[in-house]
């Protein structure tokens, strides 16, 4: 039995650069190890002769919504059905892994029962077929950090957790900003431990543009979207690596290094996290956001005046 099960929902491949990366990303995670397993959830164009030639399952009966995108819940649900690693991984289709991936994976997992495993990202832009011959892991963390550059901690890419996690998920869309942030509030709400491991894993997203998707908008601005946040339970869910409580470094779990910013943080979120409070952490979310809650509050006014003329 695999000690994990690496899962994704790709984009098309029929964009010839979507195509190159989502393949270099496939291969990078089946080059880990016999330990692992790789499983292809969606039948978008092109999925089926990609899992053919890179050697991976596919699954195609995911439910979607009524744009016809993939839906988070029936995603993570497949994928738990279809193996039986006691550690999932979901990851974006266009990030490339090295070893440290699955040997951090065994560190925090030797030290926690319940936990969701983020971390920042490298950018890096990569235009060409990636040869995974001898020496491969090396030649790209030596590329990525004489040419990448460091993502800002907002979400994450990657999510390790064990199989007993995320039963329940709300109905979000996936490829659309908020779902990779609702992940991170449920662990803290659930009081798993929350990981950068950062540190440890040299996570790697190829650069694409936003041609996938309608209109060539980027994805926090698509309705979809705003429909993720509204399934979410509104913008104080929106969690980023910021949250998290501990933090792997060098193999060992420690605490998250104390900070203002933390500390402050901390207290805004605290109604969420130990009183369980949509309530108050709406209320919380108002006194340390007065002018986004003040835009939220205004919106909903004039379409309510709207409404009711």
């Amino acid at each position: 039995m695999p000690f994990i099960t690496i899962f994704t929902t790709p984009k098309p491949f029929t964009d010839p650069h979507i195509n190159i990366i989502q393949r270099n990303a496939i291969q990078s995670w089946a080059q880990l190890c016999d330990e692992l397993e790789v499983l292809i959830i969606g039948e978008e164009e092109g999925s089926a002769s990609a899992a053919r030639d890179l050697g991976v399952k596919v699954l195609s009966d995911v439910r979607r919504n009524s744009q016809g995108t993939p839906m988070i819940p029936s995603i993570f649900e497949l994928a738990r059905q279809n193996n039986g690693s006691p550690f999932m991984a979901y990851l974006n289709t266009d990030i490339l892994v090295l070893p440290d991936f699955l040997q951090a994976a065994k560190n925090v997992s030797s030290q926690l029962d319940r936990f969701l495993m983020v971390g920042q990202r490298w950018d890096l832009d990569v235009r060409t077929p990636l040869h995974f011959t001898p020496g491969w892991q090396t030649r790209l963390q030596e590329w990525t950090f004489r040419e990448g550059k460091m993502h800002p901690p907002a979400g994450s890419d990657y999510f390790i957790y064990p199989r007993e996690c995320f039963t329940s998920i709300p109905e979000l869309a996936v490829g659309r900003a908020g779902w990779d942030n609702w992940m991170l509030y449920e662990a803290r709400q659930r009081g798993w431990k929350l990981v950068d491991s950062s540190m440890d894993i040299l996570l790697i997203h190829q650069n694409h543009d936003y041609r996938h998707l309608p209109g060539g908008q980027p994805h926090y601005k698509l309705p979809e979207t705003f429909e993720n946040v509204r399934q979410m339970g509104g913008r104080q869910t929106i969690f980023t690596l910021y949250d998290c409580n501990r933090r792997l470094t060098e193999g060992r779990i420690q605490k998250f290094p104390c900070s203002w910013r933390k500390f402050w943080r901390e207290v805004e979120i605290f109604p969420q996290v130990k009183l369980h409070s949509r309530f108050l952490g709406r209320i919380s979310y108002a006194v340390f956001h007065p002018i986004r809650a003040f835009g939220k509050a205004r919106t909903r006014f004039h379409g309510w005046r709207v409404h009711n003329k």
